[in-house]
């Protein structure tokens, strides 16, 4: 749900507010009247810091020997 708050009140209830959007509300922070900022929680989407490119190199013992990447020479 998003909830209209003037600059003001939300400097005095910053902390408490935070909590909500923990909780899923949206709030529109306005400035005389005139909307200049939105607070929402950011997306918890399934990326993960570390492991993503986990298991996406080769591996070759020998440094010196060519590695097959699948593609065809002509000969």
């Amino acid at each position: 749900m998003e909830i209209t708050i003037q600059a003001s009140e939300f400097k005095a209830k910053c902390l408490k507010l935070l909590d909500d959007v923990r909780k899923g509300d949206t709030f529109l922070i306005t400035k005389r009247g005139i909307p200049f900022a939105k607070l929402s929680a950011l997306s918890t989407g399934s990326k993960k810091l570390f492991g993503e490119m986990q298991n996406s190199f080769i591996e070759n013992d020998d440094i010196r020997e060519p590695i097959n990447c699948g593609l065809a020479r002509s000969a």
